[in-house]
């Protein structure tokens, strides 16, 4: 064998790092059209190739992985509102109406409570 390096990268271990790099590239492309993350944060991929050569230096064992770096989805908040039941035990519920004790009218036209129960229809 000469001394150059005759290993060409996209015939390594039967093309794996090509394989290995469009699965990745697919998670980022996916994550990228989701509307539930930040558009303009940056995704990566990382391609990584481990080399360990046996004790006589003759042959090596090499280890393909291929990683993402993903933009989290959005944080989505909300606010619940704290009381005590009619047995004292803490209760909560999630507060719809944007003010604690006011009335709203719901999507479906509805007059709501607080906490999204209807109260009674409009129309």
């Amino acid at each position: 064998m000469s001394k150059s390096v005759e290993i060409k990268l996209e015939s390594l271990a039967d093309g794996s790092i090509s394989e290995r790099f469009k699965q990745e590239l697919s998670k980022v492309l996916a994550n990228i059209a989701d509307p539930n993350t930040e558009a303009k944060t940056t995704r990566k991929i990382a391609i990584t190739l481990t080399i360990k050569p046996n004790d006589n230096r003759e042959t090596a064992e090499v280890s393909i992985s291929a990683n993402s770096t993903l933009a989290p989805h959005k944080e989505v908040l909300t606010t619940i509102i704290m009381d005590r039941d009619n047995e004292g035990k803490p209760a909560a519920a999630e507060l719809k109406s944007g003010q604690r004790g006011q009335t709203y009218i719901d999507d479906d036209g509805d007059v709501a409570d607080d906490t999204g129960n209807k109260i009674r229809r409009l129309y």
